[in-house]
């Protein structure tokens, strides 16, 4: 479990495809502080297993139906990605539930300065249903508020934080999202 409250940007070291799978090497500095073998951490928003690591890589095995269900098949060395530890009993609790199970992929359709910075992603039509007005989503593991429901998807509007902090400020139209609805939601 989750919060969608970014800990660190890390990078992408290699994405290769191993004997069992794909093998991650992502470079990172504060999510590795305190890990145990088996620790979760999510990447883009993926709820991944750390299952090796040094004082500044973390290494993930990723099934092939991760890399379907995920834009990790995007994932090239130096990219940027998300980095959060999973939630700790008696932590903070902010931003929202996010389980790090995507659901599906987005793609960005609009990324602008409005009256506010706005985002707006395109979704497979199946999973419409799931969108809330003002309701929880995790874009790339983000925690952010739906704006507005627009034909074929949705819109998020951005803080300058949210920019600072997460790798949503090199989006470029036609960039491939991970996504998680509202988990509440997808319950009711």
């Amino acid at each position: 479990m989750f919060t969608g409250l970014i800990e660190e940007r890390g990078r992408v070291g290699a994405f290769e495809r191993s004997k069992s799978g794909y093998r991650l090497v992502v470079e990172a500095t504060r999510v590795l502080e305190g890990l145990e073998q088996g620790d979760s951490i999510a990447i883009d928003g993926c709820c991944l297993t750390g299952v090796e690591w040094t004082e500044d890589t973390i290494s993930f095995d990723l099934l092939e139906e991760t890399v379907r269900c995920t834009h990790f098949g995007d994932l090239v060395a130096g990219m940027e990605v998300n980095l959060e530890r999973s939630l700790r009993y008696g932590g903070k609790m902010g931003g929202h539930f996010v389980s790090g199970h995507i659901d599906t992929v987005g793609t960005v359709t609009v990324f602008e300065q409005r009256e506010d910075v706005y985002l707006e992603i395109s979704i497979p039509q199946m999973f419409e249903r799931y969108l809330i007005s003002k309701g929880s989503i995790a874009i790339d593991g983000i925690s952010l508020t739906v704006a507005e429901l627009c034909e074929g998807g949705f819109a998020v509007c951005l803080i300058p934080h949210t920019l600072a902090v997460t790798t949503i400020n090199g989006y470029t139209v036609g960039r491939r999202v991970n996504l998680e609805f509202d988990l509440l939601g997808k319950y009711v």
